[in-house]
């Protein structure tokens, strides 16, 4: 399997307004990305971080960010990870757990005409979900950080 790179990474202070893109970030095993909404006090969440490739946001003529998502990859074999597969990206290693479905808001969050038929267009485009289960150093993250498979996908 190819290996990919971290393109953009963004973190989200408040629902509703639009990600900050920043170099570098710190992971925090069981809660996310620190400084991201999406960080979770309770440890162990599922919800933590959503990873999208380029060629989604590419397709639809969107920014890193504009789906939400805190990292922003060229990894094209990502839609097509198991849940449970471990992907290595700079420091930390993230744990995919599932497909992210598509919300009913996030056309809006966009501002495209008919918010409902873009949510259908996303339907199993949205990235990969995933929970930070380990760091080694600093804990982080930065733009131009290789991605890999860190272990064989669960068979």
């Amino acid at each position: 399997m190819t290996d990919g790179t971290v393109l953009s990474l963004q973190i989200l202070t408040h629902h509703g307004e639009r990600p900050r893109a920043v170099p570098d970030v710190r992971a925090l095993p069981g809660h996310g990305l620190e400084g991201d909404i999406h960080g979770k006090s309770r440890s162990g969440s599922g919800r933590q971080v959503l990873i999208v490739d380029r060629t989604t946001l590419d397709a639809f003529g969107l920014r890193p960010g504009d789906l939400r998502e805190q990292i922003t990859v060229a990894f094209a074999a990502l839609e097509t990870l198991p849940t449970g597969t471990l992907l290595q990206a700079g420091e930390v290693t993230l744990e995919l757990t599932g497909p992210c479905e598509p919300c009913t808001h996030i056309g809006g969050l966009n501002g495209v005409a008919d918010p409902i038929a873009f949510q259908k267009a996303l339907d199993g485009r949205r990235g990969q979900l995933a929970r930070v289960t380990g760091v080694e150093c600093e804990g982080l993250i930065r733009v131009g950080d290789r991605i890999a498979v860190r272990t064989p996908a669960p068979r």
